[in-house]
């Protein structure tokens, strides 16, 4: 299973060409030397970058391995994750991006602080800085490990050349050189994905008889409605816990809120939303199509016992280099189809790092900045943040099974993150104590019982796995918060009891599981404390979600849920026009008519009188 020239020039081109694109946008347009042109782009992307930069993110390497992978195992049952999709992106674009694009800043947890204090921005801070350094040395190292125990393709030299290549034009090119790579990557991943289908597919009669010999093989799955929540896998768990999962990725994530407060508009930012749901169907389906076809290729073209994969990460590959290896260049495609994945996915945690480590960590100490050294700065923490990515990347190459912990953790973290900014944006009552207190209960459950979860796993591990357990493994999924748990089919143990069956709870449930701690932990701290005063609560930091669910209420009811704060109904399109604005200050209020005044060198807008409240109520 060797490399031809041509596979190796294909990847080459890839490296090439994204590098291209990072030194185009450095000496092109103001060449990143504003803030706003290096982490948001000066606000100028329209939506169709922007959706495909959304889908690239949480794209990675890992993912094109491990849910094909999970479909070869255990059916198609995973294919109803799709259906939870349309609230998962329906709700960022009606009241996060609403939020967040009208508050006019750059790091999602400046919101925080503008909703509660300084104290919460920085816990929620630390947290996304602590959740993302690992994952990205592990979504690095993985597929290149993988990588090299099917191909021989040299592992470090792999790491090293995504690493540097990623550092590269994320450092030089800024957010608009990595929203772009973004849009080629994931046409290279697409284009990867579909030469595997339509090869294998063609090698086995065609997708009619794919289909047919898996539904005979009983891998096409019906629809379970089973709601046991312990269950790993029902409809319920995918398609209702899955919704949470896609908030804490899609809602509330920098990554990618600050993809959204790169569009040029807030309406453009809200249809990147909307786009991203066709697209996520489509790899969704690439993926499953992937997986079945695996399947019936590996029925009718078994392997050599020595040719076997020895893990479920490395399934995909040998399929590949089965499949492909009469053909040259397509393995070469496929492989750049990988990389793309995993390139696409380390610079926006690169961009997003810097991005967060500036402006919530760096300015508020150095408030004397000039824009050219904070924009300098800005550039040298990118470059940071690739090297410690190439540091991570060789401490996962030493964890061994500790591995499995370090990916678990970036799953059980997106959910506290998640209830944190609903309980500041719902609940206009939560005090900064308890949303402090909220988060740190929230993490403290989620280590809980992900690490109960994989210690019971371990635990297991000489024996029979148990085909429910919620530990997220190597071989995961890293677009669905390291999701898919790759492991063979088994006969049912005896079910488990006590805290044996509260680990047992289905990952898919996570998320919706912490964010829940966190909002009622949080509330209940902040009703013993003392509620936030309703004049003390910036209008623009709530959406009044549980007055407009409870629409029946008559008007002084609907009035009480919002604990006393106003939202005054403006005009969203006047206000969109005025944020159409390139380089307006973080956070502050917008101008008002004959109020505003130029600060020198900085581009920034600043109103002279009270603040001009934008929030509106929008409905779905």
């Amino acid at each position: 299973m060797e490399f031809t020239v041509i596979d190796y020039s294909i990847f080459a081109l890839l490296l090439l060409l994204s590098s291209a694109i990072g030194l185009f946008y450095a000496l092109s347009g103001d060449r990143q030397r504003t803030m706003q042109e290096f982490l948001l782009a000066n606000r100028s992307m329209g939506f169709l970058p922007v959706t495909l930069s959304l889908l690239a993110t949480f794209q990675s390497a890992v993912a094109i391995l491990g849910a094909p992978a999970e479909i070869y195992h255990f059916g198609t049952e995973y294919w109803f994750l799709g259906c939870s999709y349309f609230l998962g992106l329906l709700i960022p674009a009606h009241i996060f991006i609403p939020v967040f694009y009208r508050l006019r800043i750059t790091s999602a947890y400046e919101y925080l602080e503008l909703r509660f204090n300084k104290t919460v921005r920085i816990f929620g801070t630390i947290t996304f800085i602590f959740q993302m350094v690992i994952y990205m040395g592990v979504v690095l190292y993985a597929p290149a490990l993988a990588l090299n125990a099917v191909t021989g393709f040299d592992l470090w030299s792999a790491v090293l050349t995504m690493g540097l290549v990623c550092t590269l034009y994320t450092t030089l090119g800024g957010l608009k050189a990595v929203i772009w790579t973004d849009v080629f990557q994931t046409l290279v991943m697409f284009a990867g994905q579909l030469a595997v289908i339509v090869v294998g597919a063609q090698r086995v009669g065609g997708m009619a008889r794919v289909w047919h010999l898996a539904e005979q093989e009983g891998k096409i799955s019906g629809i379970d409605l089973n709601p046991d929540p312990f269950e790993r896998h029902t409809f319920w768990t995918l398609a209702v816990g899955g919704v949470f999962m896609m908030l804490s990725l899609y809602g509330v994530n920098q990554a990618q809120v600050q993809r959204y407060l790169s569009s040029r508009s807030e309406r453009e930012a809200r249809l990147s939303c909307y786009a991203v749901f066709p697209c996520q169907q489509i790899v969704l389906c690439l993926s499953c199509l992937t997986g079945l076809v695996m399947f019936v290729y590996d029925r009718e073209h078994t392997l050599a016992a020595g040719n076997r994969p020895k893990s479920s990460d490395q399934l995909v590959l040998y399929f590949v280099m089965d499949v492909l290896k009469d053909l040259p260049g397509l393995p070469g495609l496929f492989v750049a189809c990988l990389f793309s994945g995993c390139l696409s996915t380390i610079s926006s945690a690169f961009n997003s790092l810097a991005t967060v480590t500036m402006e919530d960590l760096v300015r508020p100490h150095c408030p004397r900045l000039s824009e050219a050294q904070a924009t300098l700065l800005s550039k040298l923490l990118a470059l940071g943040y690739g090297l410690l990515c190439l540091g991570m990347a060789y401490v996962s190459s030493m964890l061994g099974p500790v591995l499995q912990a370090a990916i678990s953790i970036f799953g059980m973290v997106g959910g506290p993150l998640l209830g944190l900014f609903c309980l500041g944006m719902f609940f206009p009552c939560a005090n900064p104590t308890g949303a402090v207190v909220g988060l740190l209960a929230g993490l403290a459950m989620a280590f809980w019982v992900g690490i109960g979860s994989l210690m019971r796993s371990m635990g297991a591990a000489a024996g029979t796995p148990p085909p429910n357990s919620t530990v997220l493994p190597t071989t995961g999924n890293l677009t669905t918060v390291l999701a898919t748990t790759l492991l063979a089919p088994t006969e049912a143990p005896k079910s488990p009891t006590g805290l044996q069956k509260f680990y047992s709870l289905s990952y898919m449930w996570y998320s919706a599981h912490n964010s829940t701690t966190v909002i009622v932990v949080g509330l209940l701290v902040s009703l013993l404390t003392g509620p936030t005063p309703a004049a003390s609560v910036d209008p623009r930091t709530i959406y009044p979600v549980l007055p407009q669910l409870l629409c029946c209420l008559p008007q002084k009811y609907r009035q009480k849920l919002c604990c006393g704060v106003g939202f005054p109904d403006q005009n969203a399109d006047a206000v969109d026009a005025v944020l159409k604005t390139n380089g307006v200050p973080n956070g502050l209020p917008l101008p008002g008519p004959g109020q505003q005044e130029q600060e020198e060198g900085q581009g920034y807008i600043r109103a002279a009188g009270a603040p001009a409240y934008a929030v509106q109520e929008t409905s779905f």
